[in-house]
């Protein structure tokens, strides 16, 4: 794929988004049928279609409780709503449902509240994440930080959070609020690993793996595992579910770090070689550093241990990255925890949700293609 250099200064995004802060919430939630921007979305498309009425109202509990006195709290949170996403992974807590038979007979919202929860939970880590990485863009936009501050940020990221475990005190789950909020610890862990994983080659797969299982995975494998509990299935299809969330949690961040090193801005939504400039240890990396030379080793431990960087630097990791098949190793690894989240679902009896979820499985990966 063709890399396109070219990027907007912070300026630039700062005084092109400006203009949009002022408007409520409610205008700025992407519409449902608005979701799917290419065509190897349409696995996430179908799967809308199926849950279109979960999410609508999914949406409106998001937009009333952001809601807040303080000012600043919706404005920011109508920021990085109107940023766009996909809402993956309250979906996949309005589809786990609905795959394991709910609502039922009495009908039931509880599915709606808690994929409200879930998306605050990202929304948090989000806003908390952009700080830590001093990100500038976020899906193609302005960060939330970049304009608003990195105070006002980390604090609504809290605010975010503090809703997020009302509306579990709300269900009422005990069993929803272990799993929730391990989940929310377990992602702090794992952005503290990859703290401490930063600028270490010496990181092995294993040690990445478990990175990216908990700053991302884990919260995939929790939004799909409270499906079965509100729908009070038994245990065996809880642990179908999570495991389906977990190995698909663990190909879509494969899947984004390999798009750092192969995606043009626009596509990836933030400046393109950010990993690399951060010198975050992600697969491509790794695969590329192990098999260099000796120059190529000494090169990589120049730009990401040191983070001694030229403008040029990035071209040539680029390139020493394809050298070396690295993003074809990457996209390997990826597909093979696809097949196995495929192999979860199979605890469930076909249904047009279940292939569905499997299709959504399979787009993780066409991401990359």
């Amino acid at each position: 794929m063709a890399t396109d250099m070219k990027t907007s200064t912070p300026q630039e995004s700062r005084e092109n988004q400006l203009g949009g802060l002022a408007r409520p919430l409610e205008a700025v939630m992407a519409p449902v049928s608005g979701l799917t921007e290419h065509r190897s979305e349409d696995a996430l498309s179908a799967l809308v279609s199926l849950v279109e009425a979960d999410l609508e109202a999914c949406n409106r509990v998001i937009v009333s409780r952001m809601d807040s006195p303080v000012s600043l709290i919706p404005q920011l949170a109508a920021h990085i709503v109107a940023a766009g996403g996909k809402r993956l992974r309250p979906l996949l807590t309005l589809a786990a449902s609905r795959v394991c038979g709910y609502p039922g007979q009495n009908g039931g919202a509880r599915h709606v509240e808690l994929a409200a929860c879930v998306e605050f939970i990202h929304t948090a880590t989000l806003l908390h994440d952009d700080v830590v990485d001093e990100s500038q863009l976020r899906r193609g936009l302005a960060s939330a930080n970049a304009i608003f501050g990195n105070k006002a940020s980390v604090l609504v990221g809290d605010f975010l959070f503090a809703r997020a475990f009302q509306l579990m005190v709300d269900d009422g789950s005990l069993r929803v609020l272990a799993i929730l909020s391990k989940a929310a610890a377990t992602i702090a862990e794992g952005e503290v690993l990859q703290l401490v994983t930063q600028n270490d080659l010496s990181t092995s797969e294993a040690r990445y793996l478990e990175v990216i299982q908990g700053k991302t995975a884990a919260l995939f494998a929790a939004a799909c595992q409270i499906g079965a509990v509100v729908s009070d299935r038994p245990e065996s299809e809880e642990i179908a579910l999570a495991e389906y969330g977990m190995k698909l949690g663990i190909a879509f961040q494969l899947v984004d770090d390999a798009l750092d090193y192969v995606a043009d801005q626009a596509t990836l939504g933030k400046t393109i070689g950010d990993d690399f400039r951060e010198g975050k240890i992600t697969l491509p990396i790794l695969v590329a550093f192990f098999a260099g030379n000796a120059a190529e080793q000494a090169f990589w431990r120049r730009t990401i241990e040191t983070l001694e960087q030229t403008d040029s630097d990035l071209d040539h990791a680029m390139r020493l990255i394809a050298d070396h098949g690295a993003i074809q190793v990457t996209l390997d690894r990826a597909q093979r925890f696809v097949q196995e989240a495929k192999i979860a679902l199979l605890t469930f009896p076909d249904s047009p949700i279940r292939r569905a979820l499997a299709d959504v499985a399979d787009y993780t990966v066409l991401r990359l293609r």
